[in-house]
């Protein structure tokens, strides 16, 4: 209860006051510059023993990746402390980043789908464990989008979409692990595997990363921006109608 406390006291306005920062703002544009200019100028394009230049945007589909594991993650964490503490606060941080996590597995399977096109000649490969796993990802989450836009202002349905969003989360590191626990068709683990054959700039790869880091940061940030400003908005409305009924009568007597 310690722990709690402390992060509704101290955690929560940290949160508001990274998101209201400018800073955010200037780093992911630094960050983006950054990346384009080390993929485009420094990257190697031979990937798998194939040299073409679609193959630069492995790049960003492995940066897509992490950040959508990141907003995942993060998503996870908002849904339980919703449902210990009830803050709103915590319920729109699970929900902004869940959306901007579906967005980025719906952007990771796209730009997975187009590369592989080039490395494995295929769109798709339904043998595949990496894939599969990824894709059931992505309709959890869009479930998850579905239940809670359905939900509105019921307080059930939102405690409901909590425990959907806990549940859910063990596909996340499922799909990550999966190319481990499984044998892949194409997806071979390159981290830790010395028979791996792709050939990525690492230094590229962690500018890109860092970069969709921060995208992934600045649009959860304005997401739950929006949504408390929203619920203030909904409050004054609510109170000004209050007080508009409480007044309309004596005003009629008058």
């Amino acid at each position: 209860m310690n722990v709690l406390s402390r992060l509704e006291t101290r955690g929560i306005p940290y949160l508001r006051a990274l998101f209201r920062s400018s800073s955010i703002k200037y780093l992911t544009l630094l960050a983006g510059l950054a990346s384009l200019g080390s993929v485009f100028g420094m990257a190697s394009d031979s990937m798998y023993g194939v040299s073409n230049q679609i193959n630069l945007i492995a790049y960003w589909h492995i940066g897509l990746a992490t950040a959508a594991a990141v907003a995942l993650t993060v998503t996870f964490l908002g849904c339980a402390l919703y449902l210990t503490t009830e803050t709103p606060f915590w319920e729109f941080l699970a929900h902004s980043s869940g959306e901007v996590g579906f967005l980025m597995v719906t952007l990771t399977l796209a730009t997975g789908s187009v590369w592989g096109k080039v490395i494995w000649n295929s769109w798709w490969e339904w043998t595949d464990i990496r894939l599969v796993t990824f894709l059931v990802i992505w309709f959890i989450y869009a479930g998850y989008l579905l239940i809670y836009s359905a939900g509105g202002d019921s307080a059930s349905l939102k405690r409901i979409t909590s425990v959907y969003g806990i549940v859910g989360f063990v596909t996340v590191p499922l799909s990550y692990l999966s190319t481990r626990l499984w044998t892949p068709t194409f997806h071979r683990p390159t981290t830790g595997n010395p028979d791996a054959d792709a050939t990525i700039t690492v230094p590229a790869l962690l500018l890109s990363i860092a970069a969709l880091l921060l995208v992934y940061l600045y649009l959860v940030g304005s997401r739950v921006q929006l949504r408390e400003l929203k619920r203030r908005v909904n409050y004054a409305r609510r109170d000004r109608a209050l007080d508009d009924h409480a007044m309309g009568p004596s005003q009629g007597g008058d």
